[in-house]
């Protein structure tokens, strides 16, 4: 995950027809309010093309820790992971989940990076 916060109005739009002419693909993106402007967060799914993209760009990013997990939906599919990961003692930062239509969801766990680890192993990722 990385994240970016500016000052500018409509800087959603001129950040992400930059990364569309570059050719970088994002899994996920939020774009919200703060106190300094408007923080904007993405998943690229490559992580190494996002980079030398934001660097050509100038964009200042700094790097986060998130899991992106998708699959079946189903009454309780969320809860069953966070229930995976409360049972290992595991506390979230954040997390956002969508309906992904067409019988899928898909959800954006956010994490402390001493979590990290922990969690992909019990979530099976690692």
């Amino acid at each position: 995950m990385w994240s970016l916060v500016r000052l500018q109005w409509g800087e959603g739009a001129r950040v992400l027809s930059k990364l569309r002419d570059s050719g970088v693909s994002l899994i996920a993106f939020w774009g919200y309010p703060v106190a300094k402007g408007v923080r904007l967060e993405f998943i690229p799914e490559d992580g190494e093309a996002f980079i030398a993209t934001a660097k050509q760009t100038k964009l200042r990013v700094r790097k986060g820790t998130a899991f992106y997990i998708h699959g079946d939906d189903r009454p309780g599919a969320v809860a069953d992971i966070l229930k995976k990961l409360a049972d290992s003692r595991i506390n979230l930062g954040a997390m956002h989940a969508v309906c992904g239509g067409s019988g899928t969801y898909g959800a954006v766990i956010f994490l402390p990076p001493a979590a990290a680890r922990k969690a992909a192993t019990v979530l099976g990722a690692a």
